[in-house]
């Protein structure tokens, strides 16, 4: 791959959705896109702007009514929970960034090649009928919706914020169609994402669930990705992987307690990343969720293009460094999930 072959989805107009003072998901967080975007164009990439998102691909996940009220926020500053605030350019803004996934979406799958969306305000909790965690349309669930709407029927969504993205597996926890896949903080904020939460009716083994303790660093997240992430997308067999790539796991974050390093991100993320270009036919997308150290945010940033747009290594090595976090989660996810993934069975003995 080379980034002749990456399409980087990014604008200067994400810093128009504002927040109050001292609040995490603040518009600098938009400055720093827009920097590693300019370098990577500055170095040979190729950055698009996005175009905003169809009310028809919006509403593939959230229902019309909610729909009505984040188009009442326009021109105004409304707080639509403890969280999560609009501003007068909010939903312009946020349509943006739901456009950027689906216009991600549509180059990976016609050209088979990988996308990367930076956007803001992040997605992954926004639920069909109600704005929260900093997120107001959830811009990885569009994109997986989109994905189906042109004819893919099986897509796989892989998150790894430090926070469990309760919005996705809403949407479709019912859906056999979509596989989400989440490592998360857990007990921590939205409160969901247990083991046991394995999905529902047809949905059922679809969502797959890894919860870690706090402390959870490079070598748990490296181990629960081979034990368990890539063990069941390979049964799965998935068309696209998308990836919720929010950046919050990092040792430097301040909303966080896991410790991953910028190192960490990018092992994790050319494992998933290799796999979509070995089984996938290179369809990848990754949008950008969580991340609240600037710092920690743009050497991330800058990582992921650089692993997206390099050759695959021949060989990837495990992370070496304790694994006592994932280890004390694979038996709970192993018990959880063996009936639907028989390749997980061992980890329940």
């Amino acid at each position: 791959m080379s980034k002749a072959d990456v399409l980087l989805i990014s604008s200067t107009r994400f810093i128009n959705h504002e927040t109050p003072t001292g609040h995490p998901e603040q518009p600098a967080r938009a400055t720093v896109m827009t920097r590693v975007a300019e370098r990577w164009r500055s170095t040979g990439g190729r950055v698009v702007e996005p175009t905003p998102a169809e009310t028809a691909a919006l509403v593939r996940v959230h229902q019309e009514a909610y729909l009505e009220e984040i188009a009442s926020t326009g021109g105004r500053r409304v707080q639509l929970d403890p969280d999560t605030y609009a501003s007068p350019e909010t939903e312009v803004v946020a349509r943006l960034a739901a456009g950027a996934a689906v216009s991600g979406v549509s180059h990976a799958v016609e050209k088979q090649s990988p996308a990367v969306a930076f956007v803001r305000p992040p997605g992954h909790h926004a639920e069909s009928d109600r704005a929260m965690g900093f997120c107001l349309y959830n811009n990885a669930a569009i994109a997986a919706a989109h994905a189906l709407s042109v004819g893919l029927s099986r897509v796989a969504v892989v998150d790894y914020d430090v926070h469990h993205g309760n919005g996705v597996q809403e949407i479709f926890y019912e859906d056999a169609r979509v596989l989400y896949v989440s490592a998360h903080q857990y007990p921590f904020y939205p409160g969901t994402g247990a083991a046991s939460e394995v999905g529902r009716g047809e949905g059922l083994g679809a969502t797959v669930n890894i919860p870690l303790e706090a402390g959870a660093g490079d070598a748990d997240l490296d181990l629960v990705f081979r034990d368990v992430v890539l063990p069941v997308l390979g049964s799965f067999q998935p068309e696209l992987v998308v990836v919720s790539a929010g950046f919050d796991a990092h040792a430097e974050d301040p909303l966080g307690g896991m410790r991953l390093s910028t190192e960490g991100f990018a092992a994790i993320t050319r494992r998933l990343f290799t796999f979509a270009v070995q089984r996938c036919g290179s369809r990848f997308v990754l949008v950008t969720e969580g991340g609240y150290n600037l710092t920690a945010l743009e050497s991330c940033l800058e990582s992921i293009l650089e692993v997206i747009s390099s050759s695959l290594p021949e060989n990837l090595d495990p992370i070496a460094g304790s694994t006592e976090v994932a280890r004390a989660a694979l038996g709970t996810v192993g018990r959880a999930q063996a009936s639907y993934w028989p390749v997980l069975a061992r980890l329940s003995r």
